[in-house]
């Protein structure tokens, strides 16, 4: 029994090997790409709601001011009624 090994085993089972690290890299590298995908979906969804906060939040600012106005014009209607009874 000798450890010999003739060159053509190990040329095959380098081959063999290579087409296992081949399809592992592949995996990696799809998974990767999806990663990436993901990524790119979550930052448009991201950049996307800062975008509909900020007209939330221009859109929110003149409500406190019609209110806080209106508030005025009634109280000066009240001393207005009060002052003329």
């Amino acid at each position: 029994m000798s450890n010999f090994t003739p060159p053509t085993d190990v040329a095959v089972e380098l081959e063999r090997l290579r087409g296992t690290m081949e399809a592992g890299f592949a995996r990696v590298d799809g998974s990767l790409a999806l990663l990436v995908q993901r990524s790119d979906q979550t930052d448009r969804q991201l950049a996307d709601h800062e975008e509909r906060l900020d007209a939330l939040e221009r859109a929110r600012w003149p409500l406190a001011s019609i209110a806080a106005l209106t508030a005025l014009a009634g109280l000066a209607i009240s001393l207005l009624q009060l002052a003329g009874r």
